[in-house]
């Protein structure tokens, strides 16, 4: 494999646009080449050695290559979006739609990343050592598909509005979280080791969500149905049950009714 480092050497005015930085874009290119590509910013775009120092070369495949940023990225955008192969390691803290609408690859960002990480994914691996925005694995502003493949792995904490018309794909999170988890789900698993805030599975109709901590207020369209024995994530534990929301209309498979399941730890 080969690997692209690109390193930031001045600070954009305004938010730059990285969508070129990932393996689909870089493979088979040179630093050269790599340079020269367009790197929007506000309504002008710039070229990417107009910011960052360039070293290494792509891959002959995205698969091949490895893309490596550093410095302070906190007015970088876009980072692995659509990378459908490969491998990036963010060595830092980023801005907003980190990963969005990828389809495979690996991408781990060794700091927090802002809103709307994950958009619409659909295959591969997003680890997040830090903290995530709101709208993880969310549907873009207007569309209804949310995460639809993947997996997503945050060792810290996460904004409001985790799983928004989540569709598929599994998202583990070591700490707490805000409101508004998979609201609008339609399949999905979420596990959340820390505490939630509330409004868990609001109109969702399938799908699964763990919770070990505590949630400050549960849905009234979710019914206790019962306790059951679970190992999730390497822990065997007693959980409470819940289906719902039941103020939805749920799909039925061999004559069942199929609703979304909320668990909690006892």
């Amino acid at each position: 494999m080969d690997t692209v480092t690109l390193t930031i050497k001045e600070q954009p005015p305004l938010y730059l646009e990285a969508e070129v930085f990932n393996p689909d874009a870089l493979a088979g290119k040179t630093a050269q080449e790599i340079a020269d590509l367009p790197l929007p910013m506000g309504n002008t775009v710039c070229k990417v050695g107009d910011y960052f120092t360039v070293a290494g070369k792509g891959g002959a495949t995205a698969a091949e290559t490895k893309v490596v940023v550093n410095g302070d990225l906190a007015k970088v955008k876009y980072i692995g979006a659509r990378m459908s192969s490969g491998e990036v390691v963010i060595n830092s803290s980023t801005d907003m739609y980190v990963g969005a609408w990828m389809t495979g690859g690996k991408i781990l960002v060794k700091g927090s990343v802002g809103d709307f990480a994950a958009t619409a994914m659909k295959g591969g691996e997003l680890v997040i050592e830090g903290n995530a925005g709101n709208y993880l694995a969310a549907a873009y502003r207007g569309d209804w598909r949310g995460m639809q493949g993947g997996r997503i792995h945050v060792k810290g904490n996460v904004a409001a509005d985790t799983g928004f018309y989540m569709m598929g794909g599994e998202i583990v999170i070591d700490g707490d979280v805000g409101e508004h988890v998979m609201i609008h789900a339609d399949g999905g698993k979420t596990v959340i080791k820390g505490n939630a805030k509330s409004r868990l599975g609001g109109q969702m109709v399938r799908g699964e969500i763990y919770l070990f901590g505590s949630l400050e207020l549960m849905m009234p369209g979710f019914q206790h149905v019962g306790d059951v024995e679970l190992e999730v994530e390497g822990v065997k534990a007693t959980f409470a049950e819940y289906i719902g929301d039941v103020g939805e209309r749920h799909p039925k498979s061999k004559g069942q009714i199929i609703y979304g399941k909320l668990y909690q730890k006892k």
